[in-house]
């Protein structure tokens, strides 16, 4: 498949890298219009207006709040293209925008802002995991990633190249129900396998999470001379967005 990439962030780079170790063609870019000469990426680097030519799927691994800023781009993207939505909301990186303060489904409001619908998945999980904990598909173990959005051809799509990439894959319903994925979670960013990651998406408090995520963000800035490591990260997860 042909993939875009807009983001040459740490996610956009990581599924960037793991596509081309599977034999995709992959075009990445960075949205600041920020050169990348010098930044070892898997993919060919070229500009924003390049990376959604002639590709099958578009990957934004954008922060939220930069949504808006690539509409136009996005007004040239062919229909039948697939967008693919990585974006996590954090009111102390994005600024607190009202809609979504206000109770609207994160990648719902980052649709409205393409002027296009979206496929939800790859936010589910850190970096980390992404880059390194991928597992081959007899694994009793493997990580699953939640994958939702209203288009049930385009979805499926995104979940057959999940589980090329190492993970597991479930449908977690339409864009609406893409709350169940967002910071504050059980589902975010816990390392479950497929049985769990269906538990914790049920389980899910809409209500709950945006002071669940506030409070895991509160820990670690008052410990920020501790030096966290990736169990450290998870296992704070999962004891804070489960309670």
């Amino acid at each position: 498949m042909k993939f875009g990439i807009i983001g040459a962030g740490t996610i956009g780079s990581i599924i960037s890298k793991k596509l081309v170790e599977n034999g995709h063609d992959v075009k990445i870019a960075d949205a600041r219009a920020i050169g990348l000469e010098g930044k070892k990426l898997a993919g060919t680097p070229v500009r924003v207006e390049d990376a959604i030519k002639n590709i099958d799927v578009l990957i934004i691994s954008l922060p939220t709040k930069a949504m808006s800023s690539i509409r136009n781009m996005i007004d040239q993207v062919g229909e039948d293209v697939i967008i693919v939505d990585t974006s996590n909301y954090y009111p102390f990186r994005d600024d607190k925008i009202k809609e979504i303060e206000n109770g609207m489904v994160e990648s719902v409001w980052v649709s409205i802002q393409l002027g296009r619908p979206v496929i939800k998945a790859f936010n589910n999980l850190l970096a980390y995991t992404l880059e390194n904990e991928g597992t081959t598909v007899d694994s009793s173990e493997r990580i699953a990633i939640a994958v939702s959005g209203d288009d049930t051809s385009h979805k499926q799509a995104v979940i057959d190249v999940v589980f090329e990439l190492g993970f597991d894959a479930i449908d977690s319903g339409s864009l609406s129900d893409s709350w169940r994925q967002q910071p504050g979670t059980p589902a975010y960013c816990t390392e479950l396998t497929k049985d769990e990651l269906t538990k914790a998406l049920k389980k899910a408090n809409k209500e709950k999470a945006p002071l669940l995520r506030d409070k895991v963000m509160e820990i670690f800035a008052e410990k920020k001379d501790v030096k966290f490591s990736h169990e450290d990260v998870v296992n704070l997860n999962r004891e804070i967005y489960n309670s």
